[in-house]
């Protein structure tokens, strides 16, 4: 447990240092807001090309990953339908509730687990590109959509150009369905669902994750690799995802209370329970199913425990949705992290 005492031990570091900087000011009262930008336009992209183009893809094809990925898509399934149908949450808190219950820090405290607890840093890349390549770019198509809701006209409202045959036009002049049988034009409902899907398409392919992401895969399916000198501003700037992602979650602890978003109790309880408790026991079951067992069933059921990622907190920000969830279960779920892993290690 010395590695993730470790681990824990430098995140605490790097939040405390980002608490001092909110406590006193030390950028300014918009400093959160940039750094989740920066992280989220510049550093993750860049580390995420990186991380993906040298990823060996032939290891989705393991049963360690398919157990990975079962468990959490059923946790993730889980706090959506629970936040959407029991809570009647719009769809961004479903959203960002839905990765604070499912989306782990695999990236920093996951791989440093992998290394010093089971002595192989591949053991965290199924849940990296579970969260990567499926996690992720569902919830900012989501995200980008609920947030462009005041710009894009919604489909499943009927408005009189639906109902009435004589309405009139933009230029005043007045529309009639053609009665001698020829084709009518497009329907303005039909238009509007047509304008919606492109801009869902367009929104999806300019989102920066998701552009790193692709890259990415497309960089790990060629037969050849590009030299290094080509990764090497990519790796600079991606390096400092993680800590830009711990700061800013420091500064947001040091907002006055009064001031700053509250989670839900009834999300946060959710998120909480599926992340620490729910989590864990499934991906022991799944694994179990699947005829894992020792190393490979711990490794499976460790990656399961970690708490929520720092970086559902910068998503949270750049969005401007849930983030008193995001911030409240990454660090509950911090705090339970060390004895749930204690109690999984004791265990299996």
């Amino acid at each position: 447990m010395g590695a993730v005492l470790t681990a824990l031990g430098t995140l605490t570091a790097v939040v405390l240092a980002g608490w001092l900087l909110g406590r006193f000011r030390v950028l300014g009262p918009h400093a959160p807001a940039v750094l989740a930008r920066v992280v989220f336009t510049v550093a993750t992209p860049s580390l995420l090309l990186v991380s993906i183009a040298r990823t060996d893809l032939h290891v989705l094809a393991s049963r360690s990953a398919l157990a990975t990925w079962i468990s959490t898509a059923v946790v993730a399934v889980v706090a959506l339908v629970v936040l959407r149908f029991v809570l009647r949450r719009d769809p961004g808190d479903v959203t960002i509730g839905t990765l604070a219950s499912s989306y782990v820090n695999a990236g920093n405290l996951g791989l440093a687990l992998a290394v010093f607890l089971l002595g192989d840093p591949v053991a965290a890349v199924p849940t990296l590109l579970f969260q990567l390549l499926v996690l992720a770019p569902v919830a900012f198509t989501v995200l980008d959509a609920h947030r462009s809701t005041a710009h894009d006209a919604d489909p499943d409202i009927v408005t009189a150009h639906d109902t009435d045959p004589d309405v009139a036009t933009e230029d005043g002049a007045t529309s009639r369905a053609p009665s001698d049988g020829t084709a009518a034009a497009p329907s303005p409902t039909r238009a509007r669902m047509a304008l919606a899907v492109r801009a869902t398409v367009r929104r999806t392919l300019t989102n920066p994750i998701i552009v790193g992401t692709l890259a990415g895969l497309v960089l790990a399916a060629l037969p050849w690799e590009l030299p290094d000198v080509v990764y090497g501003p990519f790796e600079l700037v991606g390096a400092t995802a993680a800590p830009l992602a711990l700061l800013t979650f420091g500064m947001s602890l040091a907002v006055p209370a009064a001031d700053r978003e509250r989670a839900p109790r009834p999300d946060l309880v959710l998120a909480v329970v599926l992340r620490s408790l729910v989590h864990p026991v499934l991906a022991a079951l799944v694994a179990t199913a699947l005829g894992l067992d020792g190393q490979a069933r711990l490794a499976v059921v460790a990656m399961a425990a970690l708490p929520t990622a720092q970086n559902v907190l910068v998503y949270a920000i750049q969005y401007g949705r849930g983030q008193g969830l995001a911030r409240d279960a990454g660090l509950v779920t911090t705090l339970l992290c060390l004895p749930v892993l204690l109690l999984v290690t004791a265990v299996l």
